[in-house]
This record gives C-alpha cells, sequence and structure tokens, in this order.
C-alpha cells in the first residue's frame, strides 16, 4: 500500500528555456549575477549533503539538534491533524522528525524545483509514512503555489520551510516570499521557518569557505551544470570561490572570480569577463531574532514561539498567518 499521489507541476522551473532565459539574464547584468536555485541538481545536492556535515557548516546539525530537542513544545504549538507543506523537500531527517512528532498529521505537500530530488524524497516518505497522504509538486516555490486539494481530515495547514533558505532572498523578495507562504496557509495557518543568526563574520565565512573546498566545487558546479544543460564552454577551474562578508546588508555572499581574462559562450551568446571580475552567486542574509521577527509581521505573521540553541547560532521559529479584518 502506498500513500504516494501523483505528482503535479507548478510554475517548474528545471525546464532547459526557463534555465536557459534565466542565466542569460543574471551574465547580462552588471555585475553578472546566476541565481543560486540552480544550484541544486543532483550533483549540487550531493555536494551540499557533504557540506551539511562539515564540522566548519553549523546551520544543518544546530537546527536538526534544535528541532530535536525542542520536538515536543513544536508539535503542541502546531497542533494536531495539520496538513504539512514542506518547501524543498530535501531535508528528509528533518521533516521525519516533525511528521514522527505531530498529532495525526493529515498529509505532506512535498515542494522542490528538482523533479529528482522530489520523486527520491517523497518515495522514502511515502513508505516511512504509509498512511500520510504524500502530495509532490515540482514547482518553484518562489512564485504563486497552488497546494491540491487537501483531505477531509485537514484542519488547517502549516508550512515547513527548514535549513535558512529564506536567507537567500534578498528584500524585498524576502518578505514578498513569505506574504505567498502566509495565504498559502491561509489565515490561522502556521509557518515554522528556521534562520541563521548573526554572528562573528569569522565562523560565518569558514562556514562558506572550508578548507576540503566542498563549497568551491559546489559553487563551481553551476558552471558545469550550465556547460552540460545549456551547451556552454565554462572552465570551472579558470573561476575562484570567493566568500565576503557584507556586514551593512548583513549578508554572507558567495562569488566566482574570473582568474583570468577570458570569454565563455552560451549557446550563441559571448560573455566577457576581466581579471578579478566576478559572478555573484548567492546571497545568505542572517538576522536577529527581533528582525526577523519584524520582517514576518510585514508579511502578514505574527511570532508565536520561537526556540534557539544555547550558543544562539540558529533559530527557528513558529509563524501564525493574521486574519485580515478589513
Amino acid at each position: 500500500m502506498t500513500s504516494l499521489h501523483a505528482e503535479t507541476d507548478e510554475n517548474l522551473i528545471d525546464s532547459p528555456n526557463t534555465f536557459l532565459t534565466d542565466v542569460l539574464k543574471g551574465l547580462s547584468e552588471v555585475p553578472k549575477t546566476l541565481p543560486s536555485k540552480y544550484f541544486y541538481d543532483a550533483e549540487g545536492a550531493r555536494l551540499f549533503t557533504k557540506i551539511s556535515r562539515l564540522d566548519a557548516y553549523y546551520p544543518t546539525r544546530t537546527e536538526n539538534k534544535i528541532l530535536s530537542d525542542h520536538i515536543k513544545s513544536i508539535s503542541e504549538a502546531i497542533g494536531p491533524n495539520k496538513a504539512l507543506i514542506e518547501y524543498g523537500s530535501g531535508a528528509l531527517d528533518k521533516v521525519r522528525v516533525l511528521l514522527s512528532a505531530l498529532q495525526n498529521p493529515a498529509a505532506l505537500v512535498a515542494i522542490d524545483i528538482s523533479r529528482e530530488q522530489l520523486r527520491i524524497a517523497t518515495k522514502i516518505l511515502a513508505s516511512d509514512f504509509p498512511s500520510l497522504p504524500v502530495y509532490p509538486m515540482a514547482a518553484d516555490f518562489t512564485g504563486p503555489i497552488k497546494v491540491p486539494k487537501m483531505p477531509k481530515t485537514v484542519e488547517g495547514k502549516v508550512a515547513f520551510f527548514p535549513g535558512s533558505t529564506i536567507g537567500n532572498f534578498a528584500p524585498p523578495e524576502d518578505a514578498k516570499l513569505l506574504t505567498a507562504i502566509a495565504k498559502t496557509v491561509g489565515p490561522k495557518g502556521k509557518v515554522l521557518i528556521g534562520f541563521d543568526l548573526k554572528k562573528d563574520s569569522t565562523r560565518l565565512i569558514k562556514a562558506y569557505d572550508d578548507p576540503q573546498g566542498v563549497t568551491a566545487a559546489f559553487n563551481k558546479n553551476i558552471l558545469s551544470r550550465i556547460n552540460r544543460e545549456l551547451n556552454a564552454n565554462f572552465i570551472p577551474s579558470l573561476f575562484d570561490h570567493v566568500v565576503r562578508y557584507n556586514s551593512t546588508a548583513g549578508r554572507i555572499e558567495m562569488h566566482l572570480e574570473s582568474q583570468i581574462e577570458q570569454s565563455v559562450n552560451v549557446t550563441g551568446n559571448i560573455f566577457h569577463f576581466t581579471p578579478k571580475e566576478t559572478v555573484h552567486t548567492e546571497n545568505s542574509y542572517k538576522y536577529t531574532i527581533d528582525e526577523f521577527t519584524v520582517l514576518a509581521n510585514h508579511a502578514g505573521l505574527s511570532r508565536e514561539a520561537v526556540w534557539s540553541d544555547p550558543d544562539q547560532l540558529f533559530a527557528v521559529i513558529l509563524l501564525t498567518a493574521k486574519v485580515d479584518e478589513r
């Protein structure tokens, strides 16, 4: 017996045409950029799993520990008979902990931009929770999401957005995404989000520039993906992985820096690089708990509870969608 429903597509981004459009647009900007959502092909997902196990990369294990230590109070705050909507279906360990602790979870909607990752994750979860209806959605969750029709046993929706992925969105896109999530769960629906806290910049940089070079390989893999899927001729070894902490914006930045003057062909479009010119590939914003609470309030979400670790490295916050009283 399986509870796995048919996969649905919703504004899917992993089509070649959308990928090409976004790459050409980003490389035409000044300074050049590439969207970080394209990191996660099969190789990118494999490399990120390695990153999450590195000593220097504290976010994954710290968030896991927070969820494990506080899962009883988190489950009680969420309540029974909820449909869980997971944004990014790769965090199997985290969603397993949450599903195991929730009181009579009524459904799981798993959303991921990578169809391959989505199929792997939902097949495993459907096997682990055979009585739980599992709905895979191959979608770009930065756009509007229309969740499948839920079973009658559902008594509200809970969005689960772990991994500090919210930090990859610059203002005002972060508030727009949270607003969209609030609309998805509906009035009095809940949102459980993990986010990285502000801390010493030295520790932050080490987390994104490990001495083993795994994060560098992860960053450069986006060039290899462009080569594979868009018939480009990047030479990843001619780009250096560069990490900076922008204290004004409160964010880590990842760049790929050209070592030499060079030109790259992407499906007949030529892009020139000067020595030391960078492609900005990712932001990771850091917050205080108060800063994130204000951001959530602007998106129509009020803080219900927050959990953190003793060293104040990371936080998990439970938000409730406000009722529009107009």
